[in-house]
């Protein structure tokens, strides 16, 4: 009995760390972004996941209206496994009028959406 609940504690442990070592989802850390004029602008997006090569990788991001309509995205074609975090930009993004903020949201091979967003407010 105490030999089974110990088995169950040192299994338990196991499986905790190793949830830990594994890539969660990808978390959105920094956003710039940056007036071109006409309406169109330059996002800077710093994203962080533990990558772990092809397999599972932080494989876009996003930018949307606070009501969720897609204006933008950045596809990333390879995994970044030895470059945490990262940063990528994508312009020009057109932005419309009236739209003062907008959301980016990060999206992974394996969990697609659900880590950390950000809210930018837009410069003009």
């Amino acid at each position: 009995m105490i030999q089974s609940k110990l088995s169950m504690a040192i299994s338990a442990a196991l499986l905790l760390s190793g949830a830990a070592v594994c890539a969660g989802e990808a978390d959105v850390v920094e956003v710039a972004a940056r007036h071109l004029g006409e309406g169109r602008f330059q996002f800077d997006v710093t994203l962080l996941h533990q990558d772990e090569g092809w397999d599972h990788y932080a494989d876009k991001w996003d930018i949307l209206t606070p009501e969720g309509k897609l204006l933008g995205t950045r596809t990333l074609y390879h995994p970044h496994v030895n470059e945490q975090p990262f940063t990528r930009s994508l312009s020009p993004v057109n932005i419309p009028r009236g739209v003062s903020t907008v959301r980016v949201r990060a999206h992974d091979s394996r969990h697609a959406y659900g880590g950390k967003e950000a809210e930018v407010k837009i410069p003009r």
